[in-house]
């Protein structure tokens, strides 16, 4: 183990590179499986050898944390046929209430040990809200959109801003949810990134506006390197009215 400013140094890329094995496992980026448990198997690991060689670090509990409270939804986030179920549509008598009880104990120990919140442990939160709860309507949703604000401070990454609009809309409503997302409209982190699209289709099919919103999805889908989202994604197209059509050659 390195000591001193030499761990200190080494410490966040460790704890990107477990993050990034786990995130790969949770939402495959491409392929026909939705999910590899495998990976999130291996980085859960990695995570729990890292906590108990680095007690004192904040950030390694609340990535800990984190990994468990998302990984306590794997076995509700696909169908009996592989397919992709979202948050909203799962089964919580599914999730794994163990790595629920896992995953606020770590949140505990991370804040308890944080002067200011760091951003594994601003997500652990984030998690939490959703574990805490038995159906989406019952979420804080004001509350999450506090700590994505902490988490954009801290961060200034689009994909949280994308992912604080989500929130947004779900805490304020639609229209204020749209703003957020148009004002990423020229994010050039966010260029061919399938989740603005499809957000925005999502929060368009919440205003009404069917249309538009079967055009976001359809765009999304080309954009997407995951079968099982691009099916998921075609689907929507297909729920918000006429057939789906392929982009011409």
């Amino acid at each position: 183990m390195p000591r001193g400013a030499e761990r200190a140094a080494r410490l966040s890329s460790v704890l990107e590179v477990i993050y990034l094995v786990f995130n790969e496992g949770y939402a495959a980026s491409a392929g026909e499986h939705w999910i590899r448990p495998a990976l999130c198997a291996d980085a859960l690991r990695l995570g729990r050898i890292s906590a108990a060689l680095m007690p004192r670090e904040p950030e390694v509990h609340g990535l800990l944390a984190l990994m468990e409270l998302q990984a306590s939804r794997l076995r509700a986030r696909v169908g009996s046929h592989g397919e992709p179920v979202l948050l909203a549509d799962q089964d919580r008598a599914r999730w794994d209430h163990l790595l629920v009880q896992r995953g606020l104990a770590g949140l505990r120990r991370a804040e308890e040990l944080s002067g200011t919140l760091g951003p594994y442990t601003l997500q652990a939160a984030i998690a939490a809200c959703h574990a805490r709860v038995r159906s989406v309507e019952a979420t804080d949703w004001p509350r999450i959109v506090a700590l994505y604000d902490a988490l954009a401070a801290l961060t200034g990454s689009p994909v949280v801003e994308l992912n604080r609009a989500v929130a947004v809309t779900m805490a304020f409503g639609p229209e204020a949810g749209l703003e957020l997302v148009d004002s990423l409209a020229d994010e050039p982190a966010l260029c061919g990134y399938p989740l603005l699209p499809g957000v925005r289709g999502d929060v368009l099919v919440r205003l009404g506006r069917l249309e538009e919103a079967r055009e976001e999805f359809e765009r999304a889908a080309d954009l997407c390197d995951n079968e099982r989202e691009r099916e998921l994604l075609r689907s929507r197209s297909v729920a918000c009215g006429g057939p789906y059509q392929p982009p011409a050659c």
